[in-house]
């Protein structure tokens, strides 16, 4: 199954992007995760349909409200494993 990794850098930490990242990947229909990185970014992998992946990272470039998302860098790869549900880690 296709699945990206999506690392976004900017103010993205204590403004709600990890749950809200989550909502939008349930929303789109795609499984993973989301966690916030040391160095002050938030970085999400997503395994589902080609079209959901990319409508995802599109959002993940405009990210919540309170968010100012100043880079995005994606990586596609073959998923072996889908995971269930888009989770909220670390």
């Amino acid at each position: 199954m296709q699945a990206v990794r999506v690392v976004v850098s900017g103010r993205v930490q204590g403004v709600g992007f990890r749950a809200w990242a989550a909502r939008q990947g349930t929303e789109l229909g795609v499984a993973g995760r989301v966690w916030n990185r040391p160095d002050g970014g938030v970085e999400a992998e997503a395994a589902g349909p080609r079209v959901a992946l990319e409508r995802f990272v599109e959002v993940m470039r405009q990210g919540p409200r309170m968010a100012r998302v100043e880079h995005v860098a994606e990586q596609w790869f073959e998923c072996l494993e889908v995971p269930r549900g888009f989770q909220v880690t670390g």
